[in-house]
């Protein structure tokens, strides 16, 4: 008889809450929000990881080289989410965009529509959107065209534009709209111009003179990109114009799906605003939140960044180096909450402590599985009969401040998978 025995790798994932929050919508607006394994299909479970985490590893890559500007990394399966929403009035159209709170500015393509070497990306969520007669151009002179342009003086923008030299002096361009901008991403590119028109949220709420870029042509860039980071351009920035205790708060509880095509299905809800009332209860226990403050990033504005103070692995605590605690003058350091990236990445010596601890306390009862992790690039994984969750040590992420520890749920860092699938080698988990 054949025993089954799989490799565990040793995963970092974002936090993810199981938790459906089950209050009166008054004071909040609850959007779906679907992950894109529900419309992408992979070979192997261990072919979703390598691509998920290569995809993180680029994201953190291009974060990390690019400080000295503002810019994004595209999204893909594996690793994203999106929402849906309706543009334009009288006749609107439904766009569906990646969520993103590692940019802050709204993009879709726009037709006609061309994505150059777009062929082994995921094909648009939508169809791409002819603007509405009620869509209106960005003027070059507006805050928002500076935004757009890494915040340029608006006489420079005027000028890009070809605005007359005396109407820059006499400040009347708002005739002439906003230049075209440029954004440069990971693996792709895009060119798009500022519009502005009337978004309507599920709930029926509506933003009038929403801005949001239009693009034509990109390269690798088939879907667009909801921004929810700081800045003025981003969606719950625009939201808080009309109605300042939705757009102001917001946060989301990503239903864990471990690669189950069945579970993966579920929606997880995106919350705008937050609910007031003080004697809320959840089931018959008041909520209590555990959390950390952000830390507040001068060269890069738009990131959401907390400290991290270390990791426990079991009962040994693993310090992070100084620079995840903190942010110094020149942007560097912290830790990014970025809904574009699935796997937590982190320093390479803090990484090594932790897999150094894991493998001492694991490899006492599971052997190494070396070729698996020579073949996926996925490492350490072990081959096993039956786990014993004693024999697997708790992994706790500990933040600054107010005692934020998290301890991460086990199929969050040790997750199952079937070797040896092809018919040739004996099957093992």
């Amino acid at each position: 008889m054949v025993v089954k025995v799989t490799p565990l790798c040793l995963l970092y994932w974002l936090l993810i809450s199981r938790w459906w929050l089950m209050v009166s919508t008054s004071g909040m607006v609850l959007i779906p929000l679907t992950h894109s394994l529900s419309k992408t299909q992979f070979t192997t479970p261990h072919h979703l990881l390598k691509t998920t985490l290569t995809r993180s590893a680029t994201r953190f890559r291009h974060h990390l080289h690019h400080r000295h500007k503002q810019v994004s990394v595209p999204l893909s399966p594996g690793s994203d989410y999106t929402l849906s929403f309706t543009l334009g009035s009288p006749s609107s159209s439904t766009i569906s965009l990646y969520l993103d709170t590692g940019s802050d500015l709204v993009w879709l393509p726009c037709s006609p529509f061309e994505c150059i070497l777009c062929e082994s990306k995921t094909p648009p969520l939508s169809p791409p959107l002819n603007l509405s007669s009620s869509a209106t151009a960005v003027p070059c002179k507006s805050s928002a065209c500076s935004a757009a342009h890494s915040s340029l003086h608006s006489s420079d923008l005027c000028a890009i534009a070809r605005c007359p030299l005396d109407s820059i002096e006499m400040s009347e361009c708002n005739s002439f709209p906003c230049p075209p901008f440029y954004y440069a991403y990971g693996d792709g590119s895009l060119i798009g111009r500022l519009y502005k028109d009337s978004l309507t949220l599920p709930n029926s709420l509506s933003v009038q003179n929403f801005t949001f870029g239009c693009s034509h042509t990109t390269l690798g860039e088939p879907v667009g990109v909801a921004g929810f980071g700081f800045g003025r351009l981003s969606l719950p920035a625009q939201l808080s114009s009309v109605s300042p205790q939705l757009g102001n708060r917001f946060s989301y509880c990503l239903v864990s799906h471990s690669f189950d095509s069945n579970r993966v299905r579920r929606p997880s809800p995106l919350i705008l605003g937050r609910y007031e009332d003080k004697e809320n209860q959840f089931g018959n226990e008041l909520v209590e939140f555990v959390y950390t403050g952000m830390l507040s990033n001068p060269k890069h504005p738009y990131f959401y960044s907390v400290g991290l103070e270390g990791i426990s692995v079991g009962k040994r605590n693993i310090p992070a180096p100084e620079n995840l605690k903190r942010i110094d003058r020149r942007g560097s350091g912290g830790m990014v909450v970025d809904s574009g990236t699935t796997f937590t990445m982190l320093p390479a010596s803090l990484y090594d402590s932790v897999v150094t601890e894991f493998d001492h306390r694991v490899s006492r009862f599971y052997k190494r599985a070396n070729t698996v992790e020579e073949t996926t690039g996925l490492s350490p994984c072990y081959f096993y009969n039956k786990v014993v969750a004693a024999k697997v040590p708790a992994i706790t992420l500990h933040f600054a401040g107010n005692g934020s520890s998290v301890v991460l749920p086990r199929k969050n860092y040790f997750y199952e998978f079937v070797d040896g699938g092809d018919g040739v080698r004996e099957k093992r988990n």
